[in-house]
């Protein structure tokens, strides 16, 4: 689950895959996911200029 949510699967559409909510799934996994900050950065800039 932590190699799909590094990859840039969506939250919900992991848990959907795995059987489990996305609190639960957020909960377990939060301090799996490492290194999204500059690719969440980018995206916001990106909606932002669109």
């Amino acid at each position: 689950m932590s190699l799909w949510l590094n990859a840039g699967v969506h939250a919900p559409e992991a848990a959907e895959r795995a059987g489990h909510g996305v609190d639960v799934m957020l909960k377990v996994y939060a301090k799996c996911i490492d290194g999204q900050r500059d690719v969440a950065d980018q995206r916001i800039l990106d909606a932002l200029a669109a």
